[in-house]
């Protein structure tokens, strides 16, 4: 047995081989995702496909794990820290969404920001979805909850998306991680506190989706 998850087990007992056997995807390794990444590597998630186009800037150094890398291309930096990490580089964009094959995934995470392409992964792939809202402008990680998207509040990041998934005429739903309390500022602005609240939350709901307890 291996002992880095010795007390994982314990915990999960024989849910963990799930875990180990699992595959999972995540889209975007910012704030939310990179502290998502780390929580699901040491799980025990057998295998971790992350794709991001993004590079390191010192900007992201108050929230993002690998960001003392700055120049570094994000994923490619990512998977010489996780062995188990398979590192797509590029853009996710609409375009990409609809050539991207996820049947290999039992669990997609999406940890991005841009509207269009969340909007385009949902009509893909919302049967295995987990999202990310806004968590940025942000301090109380306890107002953090998860819902249906239908059912977010008080979260402009969620409205929005309500609004465009509507527009689009989308029928189905999927479990959102979003925030209720109001911005602390226009401008850019973000907390690790929240952020990683927000990865921890994701991961926590990817694992109980994969042992079938969510």
């Amino acid at each position: 047995m291996d002992e880095r998850f010795s007390r994982v087990r314990s915990v999960l007992e024989h849910d963990f081989e799930k875990l180990q056997n699992a595959n999972i995807l995540l889209l975007g390794v910012g704030g939310v995702g990179s502290v998502c990444l780390d929580a699901l590597f040491r799980t025990g998630i057998g295998r971790i496909t992350i794709v991001d186009d993004d590079v390191y800037d010192i900007t992201n150094q108050n929230r993002q794990l690998g960001s003392e890398a700055v120049g570094e291309v994000k994923v490619l930096h990512l998977a010489s820290l996780y062995p188990n990490v398979t590192p797509i580089h590029a853009l996710i964009a609409p375009s990409w969404v609809e050539a991207f094959n996820f049947s290999p995934y039992d669990v997609v995470i999406d940890a991005i920001d841009d509207m269009p392409a969340k909007i385009a992964i949902v009509h893909k792939v919302s049967e295995k979805l987990l999202s990310s809202s806004g968590s940025a402008k942000k301090i109380d990680p306890t107002r953090i909850r998860y819902t249906s998207i239908w059912k977010t509040h008080g979260d402009a990041l969620a409205k929005k998306m309500r609004y465009e998934l509507k527009k689009s005429g989308f029928k189905g739903d999927f479990l959102t991680v979003f925030s209720d309390e109001e911005p602390l500022c226009k401008a850019l602005g973000s907390l690790m506190c929240v952020t990683g609240a927000f990865g921890f939350t994701l991961a926590s709901l990817a694992i109980r989706k994969i042992i079938g307890k969510l």
